[in-house]
């Protein structure tokens, strides 16, 4: 008898410990004595290659949001520092405008990088540091002068209350295709003549 790996002696040890490894790397509760439910993970389509297969025009505009929330003290004021200091917004939303040949621009129009370096703030970027690091640290420092992050406060009573701080972008499908950004975490949009639709990275 000729065993999952051609071994003609399915009597060896060697050949019944091999087998049954792989029967319980396949299988979901397998083992020598019990039933087994075989399970088959199918590959998840990422968010880029779902946007590719929609064939829509390159110059496609995609919506990009990423939230995220902190407990905070509402009665000294802080809750936005806070909210900075506790979430990974800035710098998921650094890392995303840092991706090269990605033009990244606000919900209202401007690109992005270009403001930043119309302003002089990246001047001081050395060429050799890390650039999502030093846009993070940017972004933070300059946080009120600027419209990429919003900040929204529920307050639950007079000292505590949770702030939520959203990234809200646009990008051109072309650009998200070419230069495959990372986008885990982000709620991607994009209209279609369905409607609008949505993904979640």
């Amino acid at each position: 008898m000729i065993s999952l790996f051609g071994l003609k002696d399915n009597n060896c040890p060697l050949a019944q410990l091999v087998e049954q490894m792989t029967v319980n790397h396949l299988v979901r509760g397998s083992s020598p004595r019990g039933a087994a439910i075989l399970t088959i993970k199918r590959r998840k389509m990422s968010i880029i290659k779902k946007l590719q297969s929609l064939n829509l025009s390159a110059d496609t505009e995609v919506s990009l949001s990423y939230s995220d929330g902190a407990d905070v003290f509402v009665h000294n004021e802080t809750e936005v520092e806070d909210a900075l200091s506790e979430t990974d917004v800035v710098s998921t939303f650094a890392e995303l405008i840092a991706t090269r040949g990605l033009r990244v621009s606000t919900q209202f129009g401007g690109n992005v990088l270009e403001r930043l370096r119309e302003d002089e703030l990246l001047d001081d970027y050395k060429r050799d540091g890390d650039f999502a690091t030093f846009l993070a640290d940017v972004i933070s420092e300059t946080f009120y002068e600027y419209d990429f992050i919003e900040s929204s406060i529920e307050k639950y009573d007079y000292k505590r209350g949770f702030c939520t701080l959203s990234a809200n972008v646009k990008v051109p499908l072309s650009d998200i295709i070419e230069h495959s950004p990372f986008l885990s975490g982000w709620e991607v949009s994009v209209k279609t003549d369905n409607g609008d639709l949505t993904l979640k990275a």
